[in-house]
């Protein structure tokens, strides 16, 4: 590792804790905003209050760099920090068989907490997912690198087509996908919306096969330790950089122009190829993010400030401010808070999603500061990691 970006990655770890690598904590970091960006949006009645012009802007800003770019973008991100457990595991000594397990029981309880937060706060719950994606693709640790690809490629395909499918419906019928997807209360109580969380959330599993491609392309990558090592990756990471943002920008863009109205009545061929073409090169869009953060991380390591050090410190966090996210949307946006629902249109929740960020990255400084590691990440370790009980004395 590049001993400037070695040593930089020191300063915002736990008193005691080995060092981290900056990029993927960074990379975390700025993966929160997107999904505040992408889930605000959700709780809004309806998406259009507000001036036209500035909800026009902030839906083309959403197709292109948003929506169905959060997901693989995290997904890339979850399959990079199994690969690096696997390693830690195996530096302290632990076999495969026994650090498969471990990371099942983890997966495991990420979808016990996933489920926890569906039912308590809101039901676009993501930790589930990957927590039970995580146990299914565990055993793809140990394939070889081609095998990584070509999974990663094939799964492309359905992932594809189910979030195609889900876009082009409301598309053909005119309704935004943000309405489509719609978790706002409206006038249903608390009991309503937990009956109707539990009912729905096995069919919201369903979800996982999306994840499948950017969990994979994420294991091919930690092997290579591209973030953990930017500097011996440079030139890998631009060419990614560029490639899959420019397609993916391109791919997004019909899209982009039929939700705004800007591209009326498309035909019904069109209309599709919009629809599948945004979340296909949607993929690369998240990936091409997290080289971003890569070649970011680069500069910052050698000119270090506060705000690169705060929002590494949100990174190593992520899962608590995941969580803090939600509890901040429902207190926000729903009738038993302050109610907002009903008074922002989709520009209002995006500002929103920036400001929940911003209170995010200040929390999770403070928590640097004090040497405090995030509740949810300590509950985790705690439940997946069980430390063995101590010998008992026969004699006595």
């Amino acid at each position: 590792m590049d001993t400037t970006i070695q040593a930089a990655t020191s300063s915002s770890s736990p008193p005691g804790a080995p060092a981290r690598a900056l990029a993927p904590d960074l990379a975390r970091g700025f993966m929160l905003l997107a999904i505040a960006f992408a889930h605000a949006p959700l709780f809004v009645v309806d998406i259009d209050r507000g001036p036209a012009v500035a909800n026009d802007i902030t839906t083309f800003f959403h197709t292109l760099f948003v929506g169905n770019h959060a997901r693989p973008m995290f997904a890339f991100l979850f399959g990079y920090s199994l690969v690096q457990l696997l390693h830690r595991q195996t530096q302290r000594g632990s076999d495969w068989p026994g650090t498969r397990k471990l990371l099942r029981r983890r997966g495991w309880w990420l979808v016990a907490i996933g489920f926890v937060h569906m039912a308590l706060l809101v039901p676009i719950d993501i930790l589930a997912v990957y927590g039970l994606a995580a146990v299914l693709l565990v055993g793809m640790l140990r394939c070889k690198d081609s095998t990584l690809l070509w999974t990663a490629g094939l799964t492309m395909v359905p992932a594809t087509a189910v979030i195609g499918f889900a876009m082009a419906y409301p598309m053909a019928q005119g309704i935004s996908t943000f309405t489509a997807g719609s978790v706002a209360a409206g006038t249903r109580g608390l009991w309503e919306l937990f009956i109707e969380r539990l009912v729905s959330w096995p069919f919201g599993m369903i979800a996982m096969i999306a994840v499948f491609p950017g969990m994979l392309f994420g294991m091919w990558a930690a092997r290579r330790c591209v973030l953990d090592e930017p500097a011996r990756h440079r030139g890998f990471l631009l060419r990614v950089a560029v490639i899959t943002t420019v397609l993916s920008l391109f791919g997004s863009i019909p899209a982009a122009l039929i939700l705004t109205g800007a591209w009326a009545e498309p035909s019904g061929v069109a209309l599709w190829t919009a629809a599948i073409a945004q979340p296909l090169t949607g993929y690369l869009g998240g990936i091409g993010m997290a080289a971003i953060v890569g070649l970011f991380a680069l500069t910052t390591a050698r000119r270090r400030n506060s705000v690169t050090t705060a929002v590494q410190a949100l990174g190593q966090r992520s899962m608590s401010l995941y969580i803090f996210q939600s509890i901040v949307f429902v207190a926000v946006f729903y009738p038993y808070g302050l109610g907002l629902q009903d008074e922002l249109g989709l520009a209002g929740a995006t500002g929103v999603a920036a400001a929940t960020w911003v209170l995010s990255i200040l929390i999770a400084d403070v928590m640097r500061r004090m040497g405090h590691r995030g509740p949810a990440e300590i509950l985790l370790r705690r439940l997946a990691y069980r430390r063995p009980r101590p010998p008992q004395n026969l004699a006595a």
